[in-house]
């Protein structure tokens, strides 16, 4: 098995800068913070504009800062600024978040006691087909209940968050069903299950590796770049369920190049800067082998979800969709910055739902491993971020099913499924890359349905070459 460099054609998110994908209006300016070391003592305490990313660094220093009086913080896009929840009681505290640039809101609910309120549903109600997490827009618990929760289920579930009191959590339905999104078909493959790359890291012991979901890793031990080519990497720890959805799958050849981007398609990529958390109110970008690229926001943090398989905690909450073979796939941010691993959750990309991500930061500290390979070529170049390599691996999502579980025979340049978009890539129906992102790539733009299909780290799908990062043949 060879492995070849092959060109690769970036359009890099650059930390401070944003080179927008194609005509993509949905990526959002970086806005710097405002420092402009004025003495007004109005100046001093005014709310400063902040970029997403930025924000979530200052709400993590904020929340050691604050102690038990931090109650939650979330990102206003529209503003650009981070919102703080403190409770009441304490004007010292008040007047430190603001002089640190955060806009301060005080309520009712602690972090302690909406903890509390979860571990009660925990112990009452864990249902398959629910989640809570908190909300900290309405400092409550966010209480979900799939399609299947009906009668006895539905009025357990009710009940337990009606003790809870009105002023400490809310219910609502879905419309669709909580499910991991694996499926058979294209992608990465795995003992007849397809998921999806996620990013590219550096194993502990120096090896090349990628990160995918956990329920990916317990479903196969072996993946290949085809549904009938000869496996490439080996799983060598996967958590689901439990305590997160993660796995790290080390690659067979240790000479294997594993470049630190991600594949959006359209020969573009988007070179991953550094692991971070996700803020509540951020947009977010996730890549998946079925959809293709999708951008939604960031709900809820620490979300608890009851899968038919088990329950699963520590989970980011979205409104982004995703789809059966998705799972595993990237979530980031316009600036680089790995946030996510497509886990699951309920509806599709055609009627939206929730869906659930395992957090990179986690997942990485858990497995021992860092983002990148040291590969200059690939836009990190070995950089240091927050103590870790820059830069993380390429995300399968940006492979292209045919028809969305198609055949994937079809000969070079006809539409897969017989008249059916590849990819189906979603992006709030502007443009990325000279592509629809509303309705997904034709098969016949370039992209050969089955003879050379992108798996988002380059891997080939058939006999065809990849555009980003490597070649496995």
């Amino acid at each position: 098995m060879s492995h070849k460099r092959i060109p690769k054609r970036k359009a890099a998110f650059a930390a401070g800068t944003v080179v927008a994908l194609g005509a993509a209006a949905i990526l959002l300016p970086n806005a710097n913070a405002s420092q402009d070391g004025s003495s007004n003592d109005a100046a001093a305490v005014a709310p400063k504009p902040l970029k997403a990313t930025d924000a979530s660094d200052l709400a993590s220093q904020l929340q050691k800062l604050l102690g038990d009086a931090f109650a939650g913080s979330y990102y206003d896009t529209d503003s650009k600024q981070l919102v703080v929840n403190v409770t009441a009681g304490n004007t010292s505290v008040v007047v430190q978040a603001k002089q640190a640039g955060a806009k301060v809101r005080v309520v009712d609910n602690s972090l302690t006691e909406l903890a509390v309120g979860a571990k009660t549903l925990k112990d009452r109600a864990t249902i398959p087909g629910t989640s809570w997490a908190v909300d900290p827009r309405t400092n409550k618990i966010l209480v979900t209940a799939d399609s299947t929760v009906t009668g006895a289920k539905w009025n357990t579930l009710e009940s337990t968050v009606k003790s809870l009191g009105s002023d400490m959590a809310t219910i609502k339905k879905s419309a669709g069903t909580f499910k991991t999104f694996v499926s058979g078909g294209d992608a990465i493959f795995g003992g007849g299950a397809r998921c999806s790359l996620g990013f590219n890291v550096t194993a502990g012991d120096g090896s090349p590796a990628f990160l995918t979901a956990g329920h990916c890793g317990v479903a196969a031990e072996q993946w290949s770049d085809s549904e009938t080519g000869q496996p490439i990497a080996t799983v060598d720890q996967a958590t689901f369920p439990g305590d997160g959805d993660f796995a790290l799958v080390k690659y067979d050849d240790p000479a294997t190049q594993a470049p630190s981007e991600v594949n959006v398609g359209g020969g573009q990529t988007v070179a991953i800067q550094q692991a971070a958390d996700a803020e509540v109110g951020s947009q977010v970008f996730r890549m998946g082998s079925t959809t293709g690229l999708a951008d939604g926001q960031v709900l809820a943090l620490d979300a608890t979800v009851n899968y038919p398989e088990g329950t699963v905690t520590g989970l980011i909450q979205t409104d982004v969709c995703a789809e059966p073979g998705d799972s595993g796939g990237s979530l980031f941010t316009q600036d680089g910055s790995a946030i996510g691993l497509t886990s699951g959750g309920s509806g599709d990309c055609t009627v939206g739902g929730e869906t659930f991500f395992q957090p990179v930061t986690t997942a990485l500290q858990a497995v021992g491993a860092t983002l990148g390979a040291g590969d200059a070529a690939g836009g990190a170049g070995g950089d240091q971020a927050g103590g870790g390599e820059a830069g993380a691996g390429d995300g399968a999502g940006a492979g292209q099913e045919a028809g969305a579980g198609g055949d994937a025979s079809a000969s070079p340049g006809d539409e897969a499924g017989a008249g059916q978009e590849v990819g189906g890539e979603q992006a709030g129906g502007d443009v990325i890359g000279g592509q629809d992102a509303g309705n997904g790539q034709d098969a016949g733009n370039g992209q050969d349905v089955g003879n050379g299909q992108d798996v988002g780290n380059g891997q080939d799908v058939g006999n065809g070459t990849g555009d980003a990062g490597q070649s496995h043949n």
